[in-house]
């Protein structure tokens, strides 16, 4: 089986997901909303799924913004 080519961003509300979101497309970086995937977490929401690829800068991008999230988990 092949790995999945995407990761996620759990967050702790959707408005950081959107802020997220909002700061990757400024830094040209592919990104979308998604539904929160049942193996990571019971709760309803939304995390943002990027390809793993991009890991490192988006990991610099949200350090520099000061964005705080739960996690980041390959899916």
């Amino acid at each position: 089986m092949t790995p999945s080519p995407y990761a996620v961003i759990l967050v702790y509300s959707t408005n950081h997901a959107m802020r997220i979101e909002r700061l990757l497309n400024q830094q040209h970086i592919e990104c979308k909303l998604i539904p929160v995937p049942r193996q990571l977490s019971s709760d309803c929401g939304v995390c943002v799924r990027f390809q793993r690829a991009d890991r490192e800068k988006i990991v610099n991008c949200l350090n520099g913004a000061g964005i705080e999230v739960q996690g980041i988990f390959e899916i």
